[in-house]
């Protein structure tokens, strides 16, 4: 088995989650293991099965060393995200999915920078508050730093990139955007990703 008890992982989308336990349970007649996850940042329990763990993109947390690395990977340059906002919200979410640090790192900086220039739609701010809730999560657990500190490190070093005149807080959400309006449903399917992780 690829992970133990009472180590910590990620879950893509969800967040980091610590192994309670591995257990057998009946699935189709037939004993399977069980990883039982328990994801702090949500309250949840899960059930993923031992096989297809890795298939759902669970990996150990990044070690200090790569944790550094995403937070110096924010200050970066980087070229524009596209302008058509559905597309840049597919690209992001594709990217959350993926689940490596640096994935994460990415979104965050995508959309934070694009919020300075534009307005983001209502699902497009809350994927980047769950990027950077997974972003905070994760790497305050690998450099053993407080969240809020992290958080506070993070936005210093969106910060540092911004041209001058941009330097202000976070644009508000535009409450008003026709654009996005009938791609919620689109959004929750593509969440779901016809996950095997069962809530316990």
């Amino acid at each position: 088995m690829p992970f133990k008890k009472n180590q910590q992982v990620v879950y893509p989308l969800q967040g980091v989650g610590k192994i309670l336990s591995i257990e057998n349970r009946m699935f189709k007649d037939k004993k399977t293991p069980y990883y039982i996850i328990y994801l702090e940042v949500s309250d949840m329990t899960v059930m993923v099965p031992v096989d297809k763990a890795l298939g759902l993109g669970i990996r150990a947390i990044v070690s200090k060393k790569e944790a550094e690395r995403a937070l110096e990977f924010i200050s970066e340059e980087y070229e524009a995200a596209p302008t058509d906002w559905k597309l840049r919200y597919q690209m992001n979410l594709d990217l959350l999915k993926q689940g490596s640090v640096v994935d994460i790192a990415k979104v965050v900086r995508t959309l934070y920078h694009r919020s300075k220039v534009k307005e983001l739609p209502i699902l497009e701010r809350k994927l980047f508050d769950n990027a950077l809730k997974l972003l905070v999560d994760e790497i305050s657990f690998a450099i053993g730093s407080r969240k809020d500190e992290v958080e506070h490190l993070i936005f210093g070093k969106l910060e540092a990139e911004l041209p001058e005149k941009l330097k202000t807080p976070v644009a508000a959400v535009r409450e008003d955007d026709d654009d996005y309006e009938g791609f919620g449903e689109d959004q929750e399917e593509a969440e779901e990703d016809d996950e095997d992780g069962l809530d316990y």
